[in-house]
């Protein structure tokens, strides 16, 4: 148990000493662990930006984290990460993790999301507009407003061949410009 609680310790000390840095590339760190893989220890960076991580984001926070791990300064990560070593995965946030914060909403805005309530009511509704104190979330065609401190829990939910307005637009689109060049 002591082990698991300084391993706790440590990914929030490398945690803080990441967010600084990877803030100025304009990511989030999302979740930072660490877990003992022999003996070896894998450390897992979540992070997230506006518009969706790229690949580049992930070459450039790997890069900066890299750095920042190896500084061997007053707060640097080597001694975060003590002697052991470990093997580095940045990945994106992921849609398992539960929506938390006033960005996580953002980010999902138009997505369907299922909202556990503090007083055990359980909504399925699409993310409307958003702000830091709440989001309008629209069931069934009914908005409802809904203040983030009366979530408990709420998780994007995976959907398979959705058809959105913006995609039927995208495709108007599309057919203009051929027909355009076709002239």
């Amino acid at each position: 148990m002591g082990t698991h609680s300084a391993q706790g310790a440590t990914a929030e000390r490398i945690e803080h000493v990441l967010v600084a840095p990877l803030a100025a590339l304009g990511l989030d760190v999302e979740a930072v662990e660490l877990t003992p893989a022999g003996k070896r220890r894998v450390l897992r960076i979540a992070v997230d930006t506006d518009g969706g991580l790229t690949l580049d984001d992930v070459a450039a926070a790997t890069k900066v984290i890299d750095r920042v791990l190896e500084d061997d300064g007053p707060d640097g990560g080597a001694k975060a990460l003590g002697e052991l070593p470990y093997t580095l995965e940045v990945t994106s946030r992921g849609v398992d993790r539960p929506l938390t914060l006033p960005r996580h909403w953002r980010r999902n805005e138009g997505r369907l999301v299922k909202v556990s309530l503090a007083d055990d009511v359980t909504l399925t509704g699409r993310i409307g507009a958003n702000d830091d104190e709440g989001v309008a979330l629209d069931v069934d065609g009914s908005v409802r407003r809904i203040g983030y401190a009366d979530v408990r829990r709420a998780l994007v939910q995976i959907e398979f061949n959705r058809r959105t307005p913006t995609a039927d637009t995208t495709d108007d689109t599309t057919d203009d410009t051929m027909d355009k060049d076709a002239d």
